[in-house]
Formats: structure tokens, sequence, C-alpha cells
């Protein structure tokens, strides 16, 4: 786009200016042409004010020279004054009898950036059948495209109702680039300030820093405070992203001294309350190209950013790489041409479903400039054709980014819309139901040892039973032991917490409530220490009914108690098996056994030795709920792993 404007912007120059002499050269009335040439010579010097001064002059004289008008829409072209080029250019087109093919692409271009879309339309159509020029002609097809979209979206609008979030978030100066933990309880945003004498940009009339705020008791938002150090320095920092559970900032530093070139991305870690120094992620994502605009998925590994660099398919394009340890990334891939264009592609944000997309696009057809986008991660991993999030959350202006809630209920944007507190702000909106996410609940809690109540710093994991993916990854905090875990709804999903020094934690969860139903889950989990009797309950490991034949599901539990058992060599266990009451008590008996044997067999496939191993049945004999409801009934129906000897 940018090349193309550049093209279109000399073409102006040089038309505009041969046209204006040969017109001119015919005409009798030497006032006006001498203010004319006067205001070329002007434009020329970019001195655009005393420009259209003469040409102003020029037109009380004579208003019928359509040069005037070209003129003085060149003007206003240069200076961004889109819908005053518009009228102008197209004044200059009705007074012509045969108007260069040129002009119609002028109006309609400027037309397309204020927003008059069946005017662009019109004009776009008038130079496509006029020109023979192949280069603006695709310019011409391309935005020819995006009226229509337009037109079509306007006559069909989603709810956009926008509530500013208030002086306790937005202030004077520009608010942007809201993210919020996934519990909602604390937002994170950058403020364009004024520079102070500690500013190190030399030219830089302004510095970025990070300002967060967080809910009190009454779900109000506190007054904003500055992150301060170390997040906060003298250079810029923007564009965050903060995971969903809280624990790691990543975002944007400009030319610093430890960066590689441009801008690069930086990571930060939040443990008992305060954020680590700033790290820089290195080679090989930062380069000496542009990197900027982080968003992390729920896995806690995988990362979506902007970049310039070389490899890709337009001018800015989004790519991935996952933390494969604390600060240790993978070589970048790119998202493929379903996603990026030949023009800008940016500012990803990654819903906490971790398949859902957003992110802004010149390329994909809109209502011109820049329009925000998602688009769906399918069962293959490729990605689905991106869809444009529609009128009035895209317009002729150039949208910057948007956030979603773990809900998918509530999305933050930004605007300078009339109304505001000042500059940029950050408003909220209800999200049309056909542009929602799938919904993300949460888990959150403490862990802690069952012995001493001691916080501890553990693996957290949630894990997608039916194909074996982990959809969530974070680890509860070294000091204080909690944790925020998302949990998304349509899935079956497998808890799995863990410690070098005891015994795994599992649960299973299978929500499908509505997002507005969703209600989080508070938990706190004990950690047994592995010594002789205590137990683990394995609550992800499912048989067919009245059979002791495994479903695949259970796979993912019993991998992770193989994996259990191999680093702790010298344990040796009972496997055991219990049912409910439904059936007679020899045929319970006997079914629990032969389930308690085929976990013992599968370990046994994992490498296990059998030596290891007791497989014990005690049918109904044992019971951890009534057997009256269904919920106590699955309940008694367990498998249970008893440490026997350490």
């Amino acid at each position: 786009m940018i090349v193309i404007m550049n093209k279109i912007f000399s073409y102006v120059l040089i038309f505009s200016f041969l046209l204006f002499s040969i017109s001119l050269n015919a005409q009798t009335k030497k006032s006006v042409l001498t203010l004319c040439e006067k205001a070329v010579k002007e434009i020329e010097a970019q001195n655009y004010p005393k420009a259209l001064t003469y040409l102003n002059k020029a037109l009380s004289k004579d208003s019928s020279y359509p040069e005037i008008y070209i003129r003085m829409g060149d003007i206003y072209n240069f200076t961004l004054k889109s819908c005053d080029a518009a009228f102008c250019y197209n004044k200059a087109i009705s007074l012509m009898k045969n108007p260069d093919p040129i002009l119609y692409l002028y109006a309609a271009d400027e037309e397309l950036k204020c927003g008059s879309y069946q005017g662009a339309y019109n004009n776009y159509q008038s130079f496509i059948s006029k020109s023979l020029n192949e280069e603006l002609l695709k310019h011409a097809r391309e935005n020819l495209l995006k009226c229509s979209f337009a037109i079509q979206a306007i006559q069909n609008p989603v709810n956009l109702v926008p509530i500013n979030m208030g002086d306790q978030i937005n202030s004077l100066y520009d608010e942007y680039l809201a993210t919020l933990t996934a519990d909602e309880e604390e937002i994170i945003f950058t403020v364009k300030r004024p520079r102070d004498k500690n500013t190190i940009c030399t030219f830089c009339a302004t510095e970025e820093d990070f300002f967060y705020s967080k809910k009190d008791s009454s779900g109000n938002w506190n007054n904003r405070v500055s992150m301060g150090a170390p997040i906060n320095s003298s250079y810029n920092e923007g564009a965050q992203t903060i995971s969903p559970d809280g624990k790691y900032l990543f975002f944007t530093i400009c030319n610093a001294e430890s960066g590689y070139g441009s801008c690069d991305l930086y990571w930060s870690k939040r443990i008992g309350g305060r954020w680590s120094r700033p790290r820089n992620f290195g080679a090989p994502v930062n380069t000496v190209y542009w990197e900027s605009q982080p968003s992390i998925a729920p896995d806690g590994k995988t990362i979506y950013f902007t970049s310039n660099r070389p490899g890709g398919f337009g001018e800015t394009d989004i790519w991935k790489t996952e933390m494969i340890e604390e600060g240790v990334f993978t070589v970048p891939e790119n998202l493929g041409s379903i996603i990026n264009t030949p023009k800008a592609d940016d500012a990803p944000f990654i819903h906490p479903d971790g398949s859902t997309l957003y992110f802004v696009s010149e390329g994909h057809p809109g209502m011109g400039g820049r329009d925000i986008f998602y688009a769906v991660q399918l069962a293959d991993q490729s990605w689905g054709t991106p869809k444009n999030m529609g009128y009035p959350i895209n317009t002729s202006a150039d949208e910057l980014n948007i956030f979603i809630n773990a809900k998918g209920t509530i999305a933050y944007i930004c605007s300078d819309k009339e109304g505001g507190i000042g500059g940029l702000d950050i408003y909220y909106f209800a999200l049309d139901e056909h542009l929602r996410p799938t919904p993300v609940t949460f888990m959150k809690g403490q862990i802690r040892d069952s012995e001493t109540g001691s916080p501890l710093e553990a693996e957290i994991e949630m894990v997608d039973l039916k194909d074996n993916k982990v959809i969530t990854s974070t680890k509860s905090d070294p000091i204080t032991g909690e944790f925020l875990a998302c949990i998304k709804t349509g899935t079956n999903v497998l808890l799995n917490v863990s410690h070098p020094f005891y015994l795994f934690y599992s649960e299973n969860f299978n929500i499908k409530k509505e997002a507005t139903e969703l209600e989080p889950i508070l938990k706190n989990i004990l950690l047994q220490k592995p010594t002789a009797g205590s137990t683990i309950q394995m609550k992800n490991v499912f048989f067919e009914t009245n059979e002791s034949t495994l479903k695949k599901e259970s796979f993912v539990e019993l991998d992770i108690l193989a994996d259990f058992l191999t680093k702790n060599k010298n344990l040796k266990v009972e496997i055991g098996g219990h049912t409910d009451n439904v059936g007679t008590e020899e045929f319970n008996l006997n079914l629990s056994l032969e389930r308690a044997k085929s976990i013992s067999n599968y370990l046994i496939s994992k490498g296990i030795d059998p030596s290891r191993m007791i497989s014990k049945g005690y049918g109904e004999s044992k019971p951890v709920a009534t057997n009256d409801t269904e919920e106590g009934r699955a309940a008694n129906r367990r498998s249970e792993i008893k440490i026997i000897e350490n």
C-alpha cells in the first residue's frame, strides 16, 4: 500500500502540474494565471497555507477553472484532509468534459479514507473503465472490494455501545493496548506521556510507559498506578501482553542498548508481587529488524508477535515462537498466507481459548485502512479464513488493536472519539455473539504442602484429553503458592499438578455452560509427599461401560503416572480398582480387579517393572460417596494408586 500510494502521489504532482500549465497557457485572465503559478511554487516548497491563499483568491475571480480545484485537492491530499480533497477532485471532474482517468482514482482514494464508500465505489468503477495502467488498476480493484464490503457492513452493523473506562484508567494523554488477566482483576495498558528529563530519545516529545489498575472488593477499578522500575525505564515501553495467569509480562522496547536493533521483545516474571528485571528474548526471535506486539497463548509457551523480518509475505507479518523453557525460544514460524498478506498484518491477540486469533490487517477486505479481523485455528492446526469484525468496530479510520476477555463477552479497544477524557481512551463493549471466541473460565487458588501448609511452586497443566494437547500451562507462585489457570469450555480436560518431590494431583473437568453462566473455580490443592500409605486418585482414567478396556482418553494420565514412577524408581505401589454398587457384588469385585490389571499392563508397556506393582480389586466395598445418586456412584467408580513402599 505504501509503495503504491507513493507512486500515486508522484503521479498527482506530475500530472497536475502538466495539466495545469497546458490548460492555463490558453487562458486569458492573467490575474488568475499569476495566482495559480504562485500557488504552484508554494506547493513545490510545501508551503501549503500560502498556496491555499493564492488558490482561494484565484477562485474568487473565476470558479470555473477545474485546475484550481485539482491544486486544492492535492494540498488537502498531502495534508491528510481526505474529505476536503475528495470534494475538490470531484468538483474538478464535474467541470471537465473529458477528465483524465487518474482524477477518478484521486477522488476515490480520498473518499475511501473519509468513509464516503458509495462515492468511492463509483469513482473506482469510472477509473477502471477508462485507465490502462495495470499497476493502478490493481490498486483500484482491491479498493473497490473494500467499498463493496463497507457498504454491506454499514447496512448490517454489529452492536457496539462503547463505554469509557473512566478517569481511573484514562487521562488527558493517550491510553491504548489494554490487556487483562483471565480473572479480569488486573488491567495493564500503555500511556503516552510528555517526555521528562530522563527520556533517552533525543527527538521524542513523548515517552511510553506502562500503567496498571486492580479491582477493589466492589469490582470497581482503582486509580491507575505506574508500573515503575524495573519495567518502566527511560526508553519507550509498549505493546505489552500479560499472560492469562498474570505471571509473565511480554512487551516491546525500542532502540535500547541491550537490543538487537530497532524494536525488540522482552519478558519479565512476577514473583511474590514483584516484577523481575526485563530480559531480551534474544536470537533467534529478535533481529536487526522490527519485532513487536507479543501475545501469549494459554499454553504458556506459544507467543505470537509482529515483525518486518525477511521471509514474510508483506510489509509486516504475524509470526509465532515457543518458549521451550524459561527465556529460551524456538526459531520463529510465519503464520502463512491465510493470515498474512502482501500488506501490513499486525497487532495479534490470541484469546485464552488458544484457538481464536484477533489481528489488524490492511490486506484483507475491510472498511479501508487498518481493520480488525479474527481467525479460528482448525483441528489440523491450520487457520480458517479471517473474518472482518464488521462496522462500527471497524471504520474508515485505522484500528489499533482489540482485547477480548476470557469469557468472550467483553471487548476492549482504544479510540479518540468525541466525548472522551483526552486523546486515545480505552473503551469496553459487549461483543456480538457471532464474534465471540470459545468461552473460557478459570481455576484460581493456592498449592501447599499437605503436612506443613507451606506454599509450593508447582507445574500446572490443563490437557485436552481428546487430542492430548496442552491448552493451559502455568506455575504457582514460589512465594505465595497462588495460581490461576484457564479452562476452555466444551472440552474434556485433565488438570495435572506436579512437583518433583511430591505425588502428582489430578482432576477432570468437562464444562459445557454458556459464557454468561460461567463461574470461576476456586480450589486449594494440597500435595502429598510419597510416603507409605499416601494415595493418588486417578480422576482421568476411564473404562468402557462394565468392561476393563481402557478408553484412549486415559492414556494422558497414565503416561503421567508412568513418568512419575520412572523418576521415582524406589516406589512400590498398589493399583486399586473400585466400583459402585450397581450389579452383583461378585461381578463388581472381578471388574475392579480386571481394571486394576489393565492399568498395570499399560504401565508395564511403558517400561515400569512389574515387580513394583500390585493389582487389587475392592469392588463396591470402599465407597467414598453415596450410591444413591449418579454423582455419588461416579465418585465411587475410581482407580487409586497407593504407595506401599518407598
